[in-house]
């Protein structure tokens, strides 16, 4: 009974790490203006994302637009954009497989062995998705540091850490808690089973134990 709330909590925890790669994925907030100046008055904020750029000007709607050819874009964008992409397929895969293999579903009978399998095939690709999705939130907030404090690089060139990067580390952690509770109960659905067999035995060798040998009777010798 204790590994059906485990389940539900690991789903949970997946399904929002799921959600969140998809918005991290699609939203422009990966690298946000820097105001390193001293003006208060801010007049222009700029957002660059995986697909997009986008400008907000003050008393002027946001203007977004999409990035050209993919032969100009730096390296980066281009790893961040295939592992971003690989990241949300392989949510939706362990998401799927863990609905599989909770407890609450028929599509695997009730056979237990084939039910821990489905779940631990789960909390791996939950797990791998996390690591994906940290690759690319922590390389480029490294690059943006990085730029930040070389003093080569103008000020109006500088950028800060976006949203979409503080999400992605929250979706990751969320994204391995769930993996982990998932491979965890491949563990506690193993116990009962050897807790079985070895009652099972011992009461075996109880019985042997208490065999008593009795002597032979008077009817025997007749």
């Amino acid at each position: 009974m204790a590994c059906w709330p485990l389940q539900i909590t690991g789903l949970i925890l997946g399904g929002i790490g799921m959600i969140g790669t998809f918005a991290i994925t699609a939203m422009p907030q990966w690298r946000v203006s820097a105001f390193t100046e001293g003006n208060i008055v801010v007049f222009e904020n700029i957002w660059e994302g995986l697909w997009m750029n986008c400008i907000y000007q003050v008393n002027i709607k946001m203007q977004c637009k999409f990035y050209g050819t993919v032969l100009v874009l730096p390296p980066i964008l281009e790893v961040s954009r295939g592992l971003m992409c690989f990241a949300v397929m392989l949510s939706v895969v362990a998401f799927l497989t863990a609905i599989i293999g909770m407890k609450c579903t028929v599509c695997v009978g009730d056979n237990k062995q084939v039910r821990s399998n489905i779940l631990l095939a789960a909390g791996i690709i939950f797990i791998l998705t996390g690591i994906l999705i940290l690759i690319p939130v922590s390389w480029t907030a490294s690059n943006i540091i990085g730029d930040f404090y070389n003093p080569a690089v103008h000020a109006g060139l500088k950028r800060d850490l976006g949203a979409a990067l503080y999400l992605g580390w929250m979706s990751s952690a969320f994204l391995l808690i769930g993996g982990a509770l998932f491979c965890s109960f491949y563990r506690c659905a193993d116990k009962p089973r050897t807790w079985r067999y070895s009652s099972h035995s011992c009461h075996r060798t109880h019985k042997f134990e208490h065999v008593e040998m009795k002597p032979p009777t008077k009817h025997a010798y007749v």
